[in-house]
């Protein structure tokens, strides 16, 4: 695997609860940042009416989806609710080897594997006002049956409390184009390499 200083381009997660508005300030922060690209991940859940293959997600078998993990062609995975879903690592280094700005939107399970391999990615957690707002998202959004609602806001508490230990960056998602705002201070702004990454480049311009 490249080394990560190697790469031009620059790594951004989003994370947080179902139904707390990532797609939307994903698509947001799209439409306002230059040379930049939403990652599709790839999942084995069956495809919700009007999503698009290749678009929305790449949708494979199990058994495909289990083929790219022992031959390490994904950067992340996890399961979440019964399903499987990951980040196609050839892509996503693709990009950033031409310079783009890589947005991968994924759980914190996901966020946590990246962040061990990416210690540079700027990590960024939408939180919802309140849980009651939440689940008043979640109902409105009328994607899941009552029984997977339910579990999707019941493990929200869960994944914000482990949020705290990998994102540097919560932002609150109650006035959309504020939280965009937000966003995209924190993704503009230069962050300096790692110590890490630092030591790494002197030592091979030693070689």
């Amino acid at each position: 695997m490249t080394q990560r200083d190697d790469r031009q381009g620059k790594l951004v997660v989003v994370s947080g609860p179902s139904g707390v508005g990532k797609s939307t300030i994903c698509r947001g922060i799209l439409e306002r940042l230059d040379n930049a690209c939403l990652s599709v991940s790839a999942t084995t859940r069956a495809k919700s009416r009007g999503e698009v293959n290749g678009k929305d997600y790449w949708f494979i078998s199990e058994k495909e989806f289990r083929r790219r993990i022992d031959e390490g062609l994904l950067l992340e995975y996890a399961e979440v609710f019964g399903h499987l879903y990951g980040t196609p690592k050839d892509k996503v280094e693709e990009a950033m080897r031409t310079g783009r700005t890589v947005i991968l939107e994924i759980d914190v399970q996901g966020g946590k594997q990246v962040k061990s391999l990416f210690p540079d990615a700027e990590m960024i957690f939408i939180l919802p006002p309140s849980a009651k707002v939440l689940a008043e998202r979640l109902s409105a959004r009328g994607r899941d049956d009552a029984e997977i609602a339910d579990k999707r806001l019941g493990g929200a508490d869960a994944e914000i409390a482990a949020a705290w230990q990998y994102y540097g960056h919560m932002v609150i998602n109650d006035d959309l184009e504020q939280a965009i705002n937000e966003c995209m201070k924190i993704i503009e702004t230069k962050k300096p390499k790692s110590q890490s990454s630092i030591a790494k480049r002197k030592m091979r311009n030693k070689r």
